[in-house]
């Protein structure tokens, strides 16, 4: 059956395959030649030339019912109604044609009151393994509610169906890649990437949007707890390659969720049900609970394997530098199931400042706090998205500008209001280059990292004495316990003194010309970098 335009997209039941479990989607899997399994049992997949996320082929559905409420520009560009309904009708009969199609059923949002259903229709079992694993299963121990499912979002994951010349030109696209949203409609269309990466991150982008309206922060950032105290909880805000992930698997804390959650009236809640963790250089001694995670049901992608051992190599990026596994989130020992908090205590912004200059951890005032989170200022990592071969310094709004529907005010605004009526504390972190920008300096040592989170967690770090930074007017901690007080201001850190006065001043003058789109007032512009 052809999907009608402008009507729900009708998959033929026949030969589709519904919620089958982890093990039957592995088993067609590989009988399909999807993939094969590691040594370890997890099963590595390869998504194609497209290794990471194609923003620049992303449209947004422009219609009268949400057109004001946009944040048009770069990151939310139009496309009209009647071509995405071609979009849509292109991948139904796409996925209609198909020997099998699988289909997953499940929930985004831990917190019962305040999910959407999600309805992933896909060519590939590994597609559907790993919706199964990102999201909420009905019934499952994450699932906090009675079972039952009710549709709210339908993803169409054509990826292997690329648009043709003369489609482009009627759809004014001029891209073989095509994801389309339609936030009225609710649904999503995947044309031309195989990457699983845009199924994530399109129902984060529905979140963004839908959940403000029902009093709920949507964040792109992690999120833990302390073991003994579920009052002691965290949030790790910060884009792809940042730490998100990595900082929140902490054997002394427990996992809640690593990329996305919601700050509700009574809680924060994961959006999801499993992580996305990237492995490239991945070790059992730097990041052990992430290590064990890969097993069988975790989904290895782009993953370079020995052909005899099948024994994975996580420092050949020989495919891509975005290397990515992902598991449930009940693989991580101790994980907070379902993934439902108390009212963080503190919040971390996470940056990976590829100029070398921002201090390694800071604590920032209320006005620092909505300046730093509404500019976003860290680095696109390598393979993140495509054509990003090497670190390149950006401004992404609200540590998640990719993923914003909406004015970067109204998530700015949210942050405060939360943050100052529970008291959370706000901390920067650079987990970027030090001694020198990227090329001549090095990555930030982990292990001094996570030795600052914990300070700053324990509430040590809050007590001690600051200094303050001549150029970004950040408040520095004078010591860190098990951290050299050298690394604790950049410039003590450069060979090159006056390399490091040019570079800063340089990011300084980036920051303030960032922030002239933004209304902000007085204070708040104030408390950016004046140097």
């Amino acid at each position: 059956m052809s999907a009608q335009l402008g009507t729900k997209p009708q998959i033929e039941e026949a030969s589709t395959f519904t919620n089958l479990s982890a093990a039957e989607l592995i088993e067609h899997a590989i009988r399909n030649g999807e993939g094969r399994l590691s040594s370890e049992g997890a099963l590595v997949c390869l998504t194609g030339a497209r290794t990471g996320r194609s923003p620049n082929d992303k449209l947004l559905e422009d219609s009268p019912g949400i057109h004001d409420t946009i944040w048009w520009g770069k990151v939310n560009r139009p496309i009209t109604p009647d071509r995405f309904d071609r979009a849509v009708q292109i991948a139904t009969e796409y996925l209609n044609s198909l020997d099998k199609r699988y289909v997953f059923d499940g929930f985004a949002g831990a917190d019962t009151s305040h999910r959407l259903g999600v309805r992933v229709v896909s060519e590939y079992a590994w597609h559907s393994l790993f919706a199964q694993t990102l999201f909420i299963e009905p019934g499952s121990a994450s699932d906090d509610g009675d079972g039952s499912w009710k549709q709210d979002w339908t993803i169409l994951a054509a990826g292997p169906r690329e648009l043709t010349a003369e489609e482009q030109a009627e759809l004014g696209h001029d891209s073989p890649i095509l994801i389309a949203q339609s936030l009225e409609k609710k649904l999503v269309v995947i044309l031309g990437t195989r990457y699983a990466g845009e199924i994530k991150k399109s129902i984060f982008y529905a979140m963004n949007y839908d959940m403000p309206d029902e009093g709920v922060f949507p964040m792109h950032c992690s999120c833990n707890v302390a073991c003994e105290d579920h009052s002691d909880v965290a949030l790790f805000f910060g884009l792809s390659g940042t730490g998100k992930t990595t900082l929140s698997a902490d054997p002394e804390r427990s996992l809640i969720g690593d990329d996305e959650h919601g700050w509700g009236p009574n809680s924060v809640f994961n959006f999801e049900g499993g992580c996305y963790a990237k492995c490239i250089k991945l070790t059992r001694e730097t990041e052990p609970q992430i290590w064990d995670a890969i097993r069988f049901g975790s989904v290895l992608e782009n993953v370079v394997i020995d052909d005899e051992t099948r024994q994975p190599d996580f420092d050949d990026g020989s495919l891509t530098e975005n290397t990515r596994v992902t598991y449930p989130v009940d693989f991580i020992p101790g994980a907070t199931i379902p993934s439902v908090g108390e009212h963080p205590k503190n919040v971390i912004f996470l940056t990976a400042d590829a100029f070398g200059v921002l201090p390694p951890v800071s604590r920032l005032t209320a006005e620092q706090a909505m300046y730093y989170f509404i500019n976003g200022y860290t680095s696109k990592l390598a393979g993140t998205e495509a054509g990003v071969t090497e670190p390149m310094p950006n401004f992404s709004p609200c540590f998640g500008g990719p993923f914003l529907p909406r004015r970067p005010s109204e998530y700015a605004n949210m942050l405060a209001e939360r943050t100052t009526k529970h008291g959370a504390r706000v901390w920067l972190l650079n987990t970027g280059w030090s001694g020198g920008p990227y090329g001549v300096g090095e990555r930030f040592s982990l292990a001094y990292t996570r030795q600052m989170v914990r300070e700053i967690l324990n509430g040590h770090l809050n007590n001690g004495e600051f200094q303050t930074d001549p150029v970004f007017g950040l408040h520095v901690p004078k010591q860190v316990k098990g951290v050299p007080s050298k690394v604790l201001m950049p410039k003590n850190t450069w060979a090159d003194q006056d390399a490091y006065e040019v570079k800063a001043k340089e990011l300084a003058a980036l920051f303030r010309k960032n922030a002239e789109q933004f209304k902000l007032t007085d204070a708040v512009r104030a408390a950016g970098p004046q140097g």
